[in-house]
């Protein structure tokens, strides 16, 4: 059985194996030039306190090549489910090759089984060397992403560490399963991926910031967190401030909201919607006249009290997240795995 089932399996893997085979190849020629570049700006930048600089400039450089890796490691889960597991059973059944088998002595369970079992850890596998060769060869620029890329954040939360496994293990056997429920192929692949899809937007929005409470903290308003400082010239000359999404001191965090509050706390505007601020745009600090700094005038805004109030998980929680999520779709993976072995015993024929 394990024989027959590798011999109808074997050219799929070898196209995942060379294609494997030539990223990897890919990422150790450029990791250590990369790396190298990246520490010795770093260690360039420190000397001139220059660094917000160096992160912008170098994660632009490779920003292509940041965005297309990490969106490669997120398809392939959906491409293990959409391409293995959904035709798995369901062109047997389509055939009706999976009569012949059984009719030879080998029961439903050991035939489910022995699928399910060698090419679902062929699946998981290329998840798991994809997945951790995508994070190595990514962290400086993980390091020198922009707030909104951050190591936390759902773009690239998944495309790192032990989640991949997860979500390729899940895939697989929700396509072995959807197969066995429609028994026709491409339905069963269309109905796979929109599943899928579906739950990989769920779990980011509706499940992981959840995970834990979130850090809620106030700060004091830095280039850091301050996204745009504009002065209207009619009014009186307003000051106007946007916020980012980000937390000075926590690099890499995850910011699930950001907004200004006023001195008694109140929400003055939420996200990077420019909200006006009683400061002088005419004269002092913040006086075109002046020659002001962003420093200096946002230390004017600071003294009268405004803050940003922000809700986060900070990058610490980066693994600990990565075990959870990976326990839950385990979880998920294995109710669909009972489900599968208890439907075709009781169901199909």
């Amino acid at each position: 059985m394990i024989w027959l089932t590798w011999r109808q399996f074997r050219g799929a893997a070898a196209m995942t194996a060379v294609f494997l085979v030539l990223l990897i190849a890919l990422l150790a020629l450029t990791g250590p030039d990369l790396a190298s570049r990246y520490t010795t700006g770093i260690a360039a930048c420190a000397l001139d306190d220059g660094c917000d600089r160096f992160f912008d400039l170098f994660f632009d450089q490779f920003q292509l090549q940041f965005t297309a890796l990490s969106a490669l490691v997120l398809a392939l889960p959906a491409f293990l489910g959409l391409f293995w597991g959904a035709p798995l059973i369901t062109r047997e059944l389509e055939a009706g090759t999976h009569l012949l088998v059984w009719s030879q002595g080998v029961t439903r369970g050991r035939w489910l089984a022995v699928k399910l079992g060698l090419i679902g850890l062929v699946a998981v596998g290329a998840a798991c060397v994809c997945g951790f060769a995508v994070t190595w060869w990514s962290q400086p620029l993980d390091r020198s992403a922009f707030p909104e890329l951050g190591q936390m954040t759902p773009l690239v939360f998944g495309a790192r560490g032990i989640v991949p496994m997860g979500y390729a293990a899940f895939a697989f056997v929700l396509g072995v399963t959807i197969g066995m429920l429609v028994r026709r192929t491409l339905p069963a692949m269309a109905l796979t991926l929109a599943v899928f899809v579906a739950i990989q937007f769920a779990m980011p929005m509706l499940v992981r910031p959840h995970l834990m409470p979130p850090v809620t903290s106030t700060h004091e308003l830095s280039r850091t967190n301050v996204g745009s400082i504009n002065v209207q010239r009619d009014g009186g000359g307003t000051v106007r401030l946007g916020i980012k999404p980000a937390v000075p001191g926590q690099s890499g965090a995850w910011v699930l909201s950001s907004a200004l509050i006023d001195p008694s706390g109140k929400v003055v505007s939420v996200g990077d919607e420019p909200a006006p601020v009683p400061v002088s745009g005419t004269s002092g600090p913040c006086a075109p006249q002046a020659q002001p700094s962003q420093e200096n005038c946002l230390g004017a805004v600071n003294a009268l009290g405004y803050r940003q109030l922000a809700s986060y998980h900070p990058l610490d929680r980066f693994w600990p997240f990565q075990w959870i999520e990976t326990g839950i779709y385990a979880v998920l993976t294995l109710g669909l795995t009972w489900f599968s072995f208890w439907w075709i015993r009781r169901r199909l024929s």
